[in-house]
């Protein structure tokens, strides 16, 4: 007598597919950007790791064999990707800061547009509101999953950028005009993309037009941004021109010497009996208060921001 396996009722079957919920439909909704945010940290990290080993180790090897003055040299012909001269590692260096600024801008323009204001221009997320979701639920997950993947991918970016600063540094031309490298290396670098995050939700909440809340979370985050950069207060201690740091010179002798700001000159180098460079943005012992102190501030408008798109959001869905 053989045994017969009856199929299993249709109620259990469904409680075996594929998870439902806010969560999901937001994922599932928005998942070219989740795609492309995953490949944006992967690539960021590995050119962060790249940094950090091969390109560094290269670097140091040509400063070993021909001294500064013959890695300006070098640089000079061919300051190419794959050239390894200390001008090329120079301006890599600081390209990882410019992805992860243009990172939050992004992130504004996105949840101000197709997160918020594409939906509300829709009727998409009316129609949610309408199938037991409440508004203040439906926003909760828009902001929510969103901010659970900022903080891990920049968390990560992060740690890897501070990394580089503190194993590498001292491979970089003082000479240069500083750029806000501050701003790359800490918790605050998580921080920012949230208050965009937050920004652009509000605005697309208050404008309910895709395009215009794109034009003007992209405005809104780059007054913040440039703020941030001419008038924060937690940046340095230093005075102009170079707020961020200071830099010596190093001659033959191993002693610390004034920088004679003639970093592409090695006639002037040679008089000057210069063999490389230093560089200090900011004290240890004001960078973590600082920095925790401007995170706090981040997040604190963050919270300001998303509190507003709540009170616009109840006060529309009304």
């Amino acid at each position: 007598m053989t045994a017969t396996t009856l199929p299993a009722p249709a109620s259990a079957r469904r409680t075996i597919t594929r998870p439902r919920g806010l969560v999901w439909t937001v994922l599932r909704l928005h998942r070219t950007a989740l795609c492309v945010w995953l490949a944006f940290v992967a690539a960021t990290a590995g050119f962060l790791l790249w940094l950090t080993g091969p390109a560094a180790e290269a670097t140091q090897r040509k400063l070993e064999m021909f001294g500064y003055g013959g890695v300006l040299e070098a640089s000079s012909s061919s300051a190419t990707l794959f050239a390894f001269t200390s001008g090329a590692y120079n301006d890599l260096f600081y390209d990882p800061d410019t992805l992860i600024t243009l990172a939050s801008f992004a992130v504004a323009l996105f949840a101000a547009g197709p997160l918020i204001a594409r939906e509300l221009e829709d009727g998409t997320a009316q129609l949610a509101w309408t199938q037991s979701v409440s508004p203040a639920r439906w926003l909760a997950a828009k902001l929510a999953v969103p901010a659970c993947f900022l903080v891990l991918g920049n968390g990560l970016l992060a740690a890897l950028y501070h990394r580089l600063w503190d194993a590498h540094s001292n491979l970089l031309v003082a000479g240069i005009t500083p750029r806000a490298l501050y701003f790359s290396l800490g918790p605050a670098t998580v921080a920012a993309p949230l208050l965009g995050l937050a920004l652009g939700a509000l605005i697309g909440l208050a404008v309910r037009r895709t395009l215009p809340a794109l034009a003007l979370s992209g405005f809104a985050y780059f007054l913040v941004y440039a703020f941030r950069g001419n008038h924060w207060p937690f940046q340095g201690r230093y005075t102009q021109p170079e707020p961020y740091s200071h830099s010596w010179a190093i001659d033959t002798t191993g002693a610390k010497v004034p920088d004679p700001g003639c970093y592409a000159d090695r006639h002037c180098l040679a008089e000057h009996h210069i063999v490389r460079f230093a560089r200090e943005y900011l004290p240890s012992p004001d960078y973590w208060p600082r920095q925790l102190l401007e995170t706090g501030v981040l997040l604190a408008l963050a919270a300001l921001a998303a509190a507003a798109a709540f009170a616009v959001l109840r006060r529309r869905a009304v």
